[in-house]
């Protein structure tokens, strides 16, 4: 399959003449259906219609936008065309291939000047202004499940590393990369925290209540979130679930192995879970690095100019 790849992308350069950045796109995207297929017990050379339409709903099922999912499949149409053209195929699989209907109420999804205007309006003058920085920067950075933000615990980081233990659904724990700017916003979220009189049996819950000295509730946090929503003038419906839509959208679109997305993410399908369990923390870590926002401009900021 990889001399199939060098082939396509030999194709895409010399007889398309495409520039490198879209070429990179397309390579891109037969990656992450190589992927799919590999993760789903998918004939790459023989797929379903059923299969590709699958693969578009995992896609969706990220928040992808409707116009990066179109694209997308273009990309999964460019690949089956070179393949019957290069005499690879005899039938194109893709013929009947078209965009899924997009739902009615797609998953809204942040842009990063959207996310940094929301984490910039949060007034620092109030006690919680803080940790309202901290909680929508790990959103944002670990595409956490509101319920698993509530739950973080002391004890689930491993900031030196850069590592969170979350607890998923089903009890079952994951760890995922954080990036530094959330370590950087957590630390000073600490040196509030350490303030605040907490309850006994809440001692080690990372994000507690400035007033009440509590671990917090989804609604609160659900209700911070609106707030900055509103601060901006987002008029679009803006809730937790939106920080992990981002978070996995941005990555996708970056470039990010769909595998790794879905592992930092904590879902699971039948055919994936065993692999899931296998892959490296190191290589979790790397995906981030290379494909999340934060980490792209942090690594340019030290770029030499």
């Amino acid at each position: 399959m990889a001399n199939l790849q060098l082939r396509y992308r030999q194709h895409l350069s010399l007889e398309r003449s495409l520039s490198r950045n879209t070429i990179d796109a397309y390579m891109r995207d037969v990656d992450k259906w190589l992927t799919y297929c590999e993760d789903n017990g998918v004939d790459v050379m023989n797929p379903r219609l059923d299969d590709m339409h699958h693969y578009a709903t995992v896609l969706a099922d990220l928040g992808l936008t409707a116009k990066s999912l179109a694209r997308m499949l273009c990309g999964l149409r460019s690949f089956y065309r070179f393949l019957v053209l290069d005499g690879f195929l005899d039938d194109d699989p893709t013929e009947l291939l078209e965009s899924p209907r997009i739902p009615d109420h797609l998953p809204t999804v942040l842009t990063l000047e959207e996310i940094d205007a929301m984490i910039a309006a949060i007034d620092l003058s109030r006690l919680e202004g803080q940790r309202n920085r901290a909680i929508l920067e790990t959103l944002y950075s670990c595409g956490l499940r509101v319920s698993e933000l509530c739950g973080l615990q002391m004890s689930d980081l491993f900031l030196d590393d850069g590592y969170l233990r979350v607890h998923g659904k089903g009890s079952k724990e994951r760890l995922v990369p954080i990036s530094p700017r959330a370590v950087h916003e957590l630390q000073l979220w600490f040196l509030d925290r350490n303030t605040v009189p907490i309850k006994p049996g809440h001692e080690d819950f990372v994000f507690v209540s400035t007033r009440q000295g509590r671990s917090l509730s989804r609604i609160m946090v659900f209700n911070i979130v609106k707030a900055q929503a509103e601060a901006i003038g987002l008029t679009r419906e803006v809730s937790p679930h939106t920080f992990r839509h981002s978070f996995a959208t941005h990555l996708l679109e970056g470039g990010a192995n769909l595998r790794v997305i879905q592992a930092m993410l904590g879902h699971e399908s039948v055919g994936t879970t065993e692999l899931y369990l296998h892959i490296d923390r190191s290589h979790l870590r790397d995906e981030i690095i290379n494909h999340h926002p934060r980490e792209i401009y942090l690594r340019e900021r030290k770029a030499p100019h």
